[in-house]
């Protein structure tokens, strides 16, 4: 067990520092820079201004002399120099700290994860352990077409027709009070300042990306429940004459649940990624809207700071769920 959780946690070293590498070469290839944007900006009002004065001022002026990848790699270096002492760059424009806005941002998408993954399980786990039970009968195919339509369904088409539904409340002659949990405020409270708020504005949302998520679990679910179903040690109990409540739960549950438990791992990277437009369309300032901001405005340091944080977030979740499904099952563990 010691050398499997050596071994895990030696590869999130190389695996972080090969993404943001993969992060910095991808962002080179992207037409235009902030240099390019504050020139067009700026070129009218200071004739004297050039892209290449605008460059040594921000700091990014290392592709000179035919040394572009030389000059990728030394920022590079120096950005993650940085952040192995805890600054993650500034704003071009405004100068703000990257690492003071991530650590703002950091827990409304968590929040958000963390609600989402909830409602997907509680949607998938229930339904897809019934549907094994009650397998090719017309709660099965109703089951299982559900989880189609659940996955076929993306989550922003989801949240944009969210609001063209509930936009009209009004109109079914409903009351003030559920109005107010049906439409969102307009601006984000913190749970710990307005819990109320705070719950009005992101259930919707989280229920929204868990609904997205939980065919995936459900489909899951009903396979790996049907496999241990089919098992001698199930049939065993069965030939007892154990009641089905008991076979079920004491038996057949907590061994179908182990491949499911990996999937969570999976599902991060997923919430995170359906995150994005979602906090978008809901106004929730959580990193999604932050690197849609960044990606827009050009503002790269901000759009490494992020998706490091979220590269961050989904290896150690992985390794995580690695390390106690190692426990569940030994099996898995290296020789």
């Amino acid at each position: 067990m010691r050398q499997y959780f050596i071994r895990r946690a030696l590869l999130i070293i190389p695996t972080v520092l090969g993404v943001t590498l993969l992060i910095t070469l991808l962002l080179q290839i992207l037409q235009g820079d902030i240099a390019d944007q504050i020139f067009a900006e700026s070129a009218t009002f200071n004739q004297e201004l050039t892209k290449e004065k605008i460059k040594d001022d921000l700091g990014i002026n290392d592709k000179v002399l035919g040394s572009h990848f030389l000059g990728i790699f030394k920022q590079w270096g120096e950005w993650v120099g940085g952040v192995a002492h805890g600054d993650f760059g500034e704003y071009f424009r405004s100068r703000k700290s990257v690492g003071g806005e991530l650590k703002n941002r950091i827990p409304v998408t968590l929040e958000l994860s963390g609600l989402a993954l909830f409602f997907s399980l509680v949607i998938a786990l229930p339904i897809g352990v019934i549907s094994a039970i009650r397998q090719d009968t017309l709660v099965d195919h109703t089951a299982r077409s559900f989880s189609i339509f659940m996955l076929a369904l993306p989550s922003f088409w989801l949240g944009t027709m969210y609001f063209v539904i509930v936009g009209n409340w009004r109109g079914w002659g409903l009351p003030q009070s559920v109005g107010d949990w049906l439409l969102p405020p307009s601006q984000y409270k913190d749970f710990w300042v307005d819990p109320e708020a705070n719950i009005k504005q992101m259930w919707a949302p989280a229920a929204i990306l868990g609904f997205a998520l939980a065919g995936s679990v459900m489909r899951l679910t009903r396979s790996q429940m049907l496999e241990v179903l089919r098992q001698d040690y199930v049939r065993t109990a069965w030939s007892k004459g154990l009641r089905e409540r008991t076979v079920v739960v004491r038996h057949a549950i907590k061994n179908a649940f182990i491949p499911v438990f990996s999937l969570i791992g999976v599902q991060i990277a997923i919430l995170v990624s359906g995150s994005v437009v979602l906090e978008r369309i809901f106004g929730l300032p959580g990193l999604g809207l932050m690197l849609i901001e960044a990606v827009s405005q050009r503002e790269y340091v901000a759009v490494q700071g992020v998706l490091l944080v979220v590269a961050v977030l989904v290896v150690f979740t992985n390794f995580v769920v690695d390390m106690v499904y190692s426990l569940l099952d030994p099996r898995i563990r290296y020789a």
